[in-house]
């Protein structure tokens, strides 16, 4: 039996995008929203949705973090 979610990929880009924007004034927006989106669809597939926006935000986080 397959499960269906409504996950909403733009709106974990946007929240995870906005929340480190806020809280690292000196990273460049669009660049937080490019690293979201490929650590989202690194992870998007996975069987557990229910975490995708801290999972997202956290390992976007740690990829700046290390520029």
């Amino acid at each position: 039996m397959a499960v269906t979610t409504n996950i909403d990929r733009d709106e974990i880009i946007a929240q995870a995008t906005s929340t480190l924007a806020a809280s690292h004034p000196e990273w460049d927006a669009a660049e937080i929203e490019r690293v979201a989106r490929e650590e989202l669809a690194a992870i998007a597939d996975s069987p557990v949705q229910d975490f995708l926006l801290v999972l997202t935000e956290r390992a976007t986080k740690r990829r700046l973090k290390r520029r």
